[in-house]
């Protein structure tokens, strides 16, 4: 009831995004908050007077020597990590390098199960179906990406590649039961967990270099047009969103608003928009924009950002659609990938230091 009750809440503040001002009244032990499209009660804590939405850090843990993909539950995460059991890796090029494994490690605990090991290669990017039962992952050796998808009951894989596809350019899991991605031999492919993979005719001679599907809606953009493009299944019309120069697209997790980052010249845009391309609003604007990641109410977007070309450090930042503000929450990053827990209290992130990956957990406080 809390996640509905926030969810709904967050996508009506969403759909009035232009709209940014806010009230306050206070009626007896609550603060009123009036905000488009409606109005949210904050109950105080004995002593502790409300006041608008807010977030803080409680604090941030430190994870050397493994990279934080994907959260099973709060206190279980899938992690990537040097597989010390196994022979170094047999290429010249990599022959100081461990093979990198998969594993579920126990954050209270502290210990390890591993889940997927292979000689010889680097497995990572590692990937959960929202019921929590499949396992999509990259493999690496040298070159391109090999993308598999485990049945965690069984153990079971199949890998994304055969005749039809040539193989996945990319992955990434498009619902509970789909896993969408641009395909070496052109245009796009959508594979169901029992490992059928067919192609997506309206796209098949389209060069993709982004490709996300948002229910019948497919996004995308080509290496010769960055303008993203929508096609749309039931009606097998295509158009454009007017969103030029973009270099990634992160859709919401209930499939009706995306995040849109831009590129032109020396300055990168955070977009915030509906499923039409409108409604539009910029989140952030710097140098450098990356690691960008919705929680599953949808009520917090994490992202990192630099500043200025001169900047040295990304920071790492936090936006509140309820508050529409932003909290930095961490500072001396470079370029990370984010992922929330399923409660959205904790925000994981992961940065290559040029010889291993490291991670952070942000342990995160938020006031309605």
């Amino acid at each position: 009831m809390k996640y509905t009750t926030l969810l709904i809440a967050v996508s009506i503040l969403a759909l009035l995004f232009t709209i940014t001002a806010c009230e306050e009244e206070k009626e007896g032990n609550t603060t009123v908050i009036e905000k488009p499209g409606g109005t949210i009660t904050v109950i105080e804590d004995a002593g502790e007077p409300a006041g608008r939405p807010s977030i803080k850090v409680e604090r941030i843990d430190p994870y050397e020597n493994m990279q934080i993909s994907d959260w099973l539950d709060e206190d279980t995460v899938i992690v990537a990590k040097d597989n010390e059991a196994l022979e170094k890796m047999s290429l010249a090029e990599l022959s100081d390098a461990y093979p990198r494994s998969l594993y579920v490690y126990h954050l209270d605990t502290k210990e390890y199960e591993l889940l997927k090991e292979r000689e010889n290669a680097f497995l990572g990017e590692a990937a959960l179906s929202a019921d929590k039962g499949y396992l999509l992952y990259s493999e690496v050796s040298l070159g391109d990406p090999v993308y598999y998808m485990m049945n965690l009951d069984t153990g079971e894989e199949v890998g994304l590649y055969g005749e039809s596809i040539g193989g996945a350019m990319s992955a990434r899991w498009a619902d509970n039961d789909t896993i969408i991605g641009a395909a070496y031999s052109g245009g796009a492919y959508m594979a169901t967990k029992a490992g059928e993979i067919t192609t997506i005719d309206e796209l098949q001679e389209e060069a993709l270099f982004i490709v996300h599907k948002m229910k019948d809606k497919w996004y995308y953009n080509t290496s010769a047009d960055e303008t993203l493009q929508v096609l749309d299944l039931a009606t097998k019309e295509k158009a454009s969103l007017g969103l030029e120069h973009v270099y990634d697209v992160v859709p919401s997790p209930s499939g009706d608003q995306l995040l849109v980052l831009q590129q032109v010249g020396d300055r990168s845009t955070l977009v915030w928009c509906d499923e039409t391309g409108g409604n539009r609003k910029t989140i952030a604007e710097g140098a450098e924009l990356g690691g960008v990641s919705w929680s599953q109410d949808q009520r917090m977007i994490a992202y990192s950002l630099k500043a200025d070309v001169s900047g040295t450090t990304h920071g790492l930042y936090v936006y509140d659609m309820l508050s529409d503000e932003s909290t930095q929450i961490a500072v001396g990053i470079g370029n990370t990938v984010t992922r929330w827990s399923p409660s959205g209290e904790s925000l994981a992130y992961t940065e290559w230091s040029g010889t291993q990956f490291n991670s952070h957990i942000v342990h995160i406080e938020s006031s309605l």
